[in-house]
């Protein structure tokens, strides 16, 4: 009875509870989403309810792991993923013109998701060995480190992870202390850029015109983007309608099972990438702005734990968490909305997907091993 009890508190002592309350409630308005979006209880809703037991065994499990052996761990992790990748690379699987997954004979798998954590704790802990007495070079090491596993994704090619992975490792070389006039020459080549794109668009979006840096199907992406009524019942049906239903929805939405562009089978991919029109159309700007809210919680919440990290590798590593979720919410709505390129991106914790939502479990448990470390000190 001892040995029960002292398990049960070891369970509640792993996790940080504001966190925990934050994610319970975006469980549940996921699984509300999903019943919408599906129409009712079929085989996805009771999928998206084992993939959130899963995610959270996941999370519960990272919680319990200490930073400490995180570390220790985490040059293993890194090379295991990066040859996982090689072996997509070799021996993987094609499936509707992308190669991802590699069939292990006993599970397939796609490795690319791993990286999203892997390469963080890479960096974070490459840092943490530095004891902040690194230079310039360290940076040029450590964007060597976040570039190979990029590379890697970007051949498969999976845009949307690639852009994760970058955004995750770019985030923890910021917190490390990436110059910021470093940045400047970025985002002045990013607004010429996207200025002329903008500018030379009919010349540029012309069909049989190489891009070369992109694939085909990226380059219709972004001039769909651009004008998504150049083909309206094709490249550019998913944004339009989308649009339509986020626009019908009005200030108080429809009401609940009560969307029309979800429910006569207008929006695409309604349960995955596109679920927050669903949201949308039947919530409305208020529900919206609430969703907006909790996720600004969970990354306030995440960002209050990197701050308060007793260690360089457990800030840099939170830090990277919680700008991650940012990530995922910021490229998910803005494609859904328009105002980016269709990437197939997940809404964190409302898309259906098991491995996604296996991620952000681990994600959102090394938030907690960071912050119960932290506690632990503390008392």
């Amino acid at each position: 009875m001892k040995r029960l009890g002292q398990w049960v508190l070891r369970l509640v002592l792993a996790f940080d509870w504001p966190l925990l309350c934050i994610l319970v409630l975006m469980g549940v308005l996921g699984l509300v989403i999903m019943h919408s979006a599906v129409g009712g209880t079929d085989w996805r809703f009771a999928d998206q309810a084992r993939n959130f037991a899963l995610a959270f065994f996941a999370m519960w499990v990272a919680a319990l792991t200490p930073p400490r052996l995180l570390m220790r761990l985490t040059p293993l992790l890194y090379v295991f993923g990066v040859l996982l990748l090689l072996g997509v690379e070799f021996f993987g699987e094609t499936s509707k013109g992308a190669t991802r997954w590699l069939d292990l004979g006993v599970v397939r798998i796609q490795p690319s998701e791993m990286l999203k954590i892997t390469v963080p704790m890479m960096l974070a802990w490459y840092f943490h060995r530095k004891e902040g007495k690194f230079g310039f070079l360290d940076f040029i090491v450590a964007g060597i480190l976040l570039a190979i596993p990029f590379v890697l994704i970007v051949k498969q090619p999976d845009l949307g992870t690639a852009l994760l992975v970058l955004m995750s490792g770019f985030f923890v070389m910021y917190f490390a202390g990436l110059s910021f006039k470093l940045l400047v020459p970025a985002g002045i080549a990013l607004v010429v850029g996207l200025s002329a794109l903008i500018y030379f668009e009919h010349d540029i979006c012309q069909p049989g015109l190489d891009w070369v840096v992109l694939h085909e199907y990226q380059k219709n992406r972004v001039c769909t983007l651009l004008d998504p009524s150049t083909d309206p019942l094709g490249k550019g049906f998913h944004t339009i309608q989308s649009m339509i239903a986020i626009g019908s929805g009005g200030v108080y939405g429809k009401g609940y099972m009560e969307g029309t562009q979800t429910h006569l089978d207008f929006i695409p991919e309604r349960t995955t990438d596109f679920i927050f029109a669903v949201y949308a159309e039947e919530f409305g700007l208020y529900g919206g702005i609430l969703m907006l809210v909790l996720y600004f919680l969970l990354i306030g919440r995440g960002l209050f734990i990197s701050a308060w990290a007793t260690t360089q590798f457990g800030r840099l590593l939170a830090g990277a968490m919680a700008m991650m979720f940012f990530v995922y919410v910021f490229v998910n709505i803005g494609m859904v909305t328009g105002i980016l390129p269709v990437v197939g991106v997940p809404l964190p914790f409302m898309s259906y997907g098991g491995t996604a939502l296996l991620t952000l479990g681990v994600a959102s448990g090394l938030l907690m091993s960071i912050s119960r470390h932290r506690a632990q000190l503390a008392r």
